[in-house]
């Protein structure tokens, strides 16, 4: 199984939000539109907080140190949300 690692057009370039959405752009040109429903600590995040991300895993992962959240570009093409946790009740 290959991974975004053996692709460098996967390596992420830009971070940015719409009203809704996660967008990544890729090193190809591509734009990668995702729900922020899908990253609960993106959806109830600031915009400063959304806004401080910093390239991880040599371009092919975001992290965002004050929200203690990591994506990248793999999943993110994936198509995969994060894991929902499960709570008492």
């Amino acid at each position: 199984m290959s991974s975004s690692l053996d692709r460098p057009s996967d390596r992420i370039d830009r971070v940015h939000f719409g009203p809704e959405t996660l967008v990544v752009d890729l090193a190809d040109g591509r734009s990668v539109s995702v729900p922020l429903a899908w990253y609960p600590r993106l959806l109830g995040a600031s915009h400063a907080e959304r806004a401080n991300w910093s390239l991880s895993a040599g371009g092919y992962g975001i992290h965002w140190p004050e929200l203690d959240e990591d994506l990248s570009s793999e999943g993110i093409l994936a198509g995969a949300p994060a894991p929902r946790t499960l709570t008492a009740g």
